[in-house]
């Protein structure tokens, strides 16, 4: 946080965001102790916080136990309605799945991590579940790099400089050096394409959507499973579609804007 900002800086929100936050789809009912474990604050606090948003709508309780209420929803709904990367990106999405025959996405780059925002799934092909809003390390997937392959020198730098690069696979780059030299490849060919990076058994290509301006906003992906689609048919049949769909998502883009 700038020094300046911080006396604009509000605890008691960044506080209640993080209690909404810590329920996902693992952790979909609470108590005010696996809240007070997953957000930090003590007893006293997260019980505070936990009936504040349920006199608010947006916490539910059955029990010792708190639950998100659709009204959360809200609090996202205002952002979605005003990018049109998601609701122009579906309707290609769900064609080129067709296609494919494969799992299509959508995504947003955020800090250091990329958040599905639109998908077209056919079978689950990950242990991961994921699902709009869902956010993933931007490092190792193939959306995140597009992404990232679109940064400013200085831009990347700054990602990379606070980045963790685990090792989620034996196959995951961990070096700040060699993704900047994969990255420099996804920026000169269009796409990037990614091979058990993320997820052992898990290979996937994305490719960059453009504004009206020429800038990435966003990038979509098809992934699939290594035992089903070689590495081969990956490059001649799914790059070919995948990016004659973000052409089509671009003009489409540009008309809207």
């Amino acid at each position: 946080m700038a020094a300046e900002r911080a006396g604009e800086y509000v605890q008691s929100l960044d506080r209640g965001l993080a209690v909404i936050r810590c329920f996902d789809q693992d952790h979909q009912r609470l108590t005010i102790a696996d809240v007070a474990r997953e957000t930090g604050l003590t007893r006293a606090a997260a019980r505070r916080f936990l009936h504040t948003l349920e006199n608010l709508g947006y916490i539910g309780v059955e029990g010792t136990r708190f639950y998100l209420r659709p009204r959360v929803l809200e609090l996202g709904y205002a952002y979605l309605s005003s990018v049109t990367v998601p609701d122009i990106a579906q309707e290609h999405l769900v064609h080129l799945s067709e296609t494919v025959h494969e799992s299509c996405s959508a995504s947003l780059l955020d800090g250091d991590e990329i958040v599905y925002v639109a998908r077209a799934q056919t079978k689950r092909i990950m242990t991961i579940a994921l699902g709009v809003g869902s956010r993933l390390p931007a490092y190792p997937t193939s959306m995140g790099r597009v992404l990232l392959a679109s940064l400013s020198e200085s831009e990347l730098e700054a990602y990379l400089a606070k980045a963790e690069l685990r090792p989620l696979t034996e196959r995951t780059t961990v070096s700040a050096d060699e993704l900047r030299r994969i990255l420099a490849t996804v920026a000169r060919t269009g796409y990037a394409v990614i091979d058990q990076e993320l997820e052992q058994g898990v290979r996937s290509v994305a490719a960059p959507i453009r504004d009206s301006r020429g800038r990435v906003v966003a990038a979509i992906n098809v992934s699939a499973h290594a035992a089903r689609v070689t590495l081969a048919r990956l490059q001649d049949e799914f790059v070919p579609a995948l990016l004659e769909t973000a052409k089509r998502i671009d003009a489409d883009l540009a008309v809207r804007r």
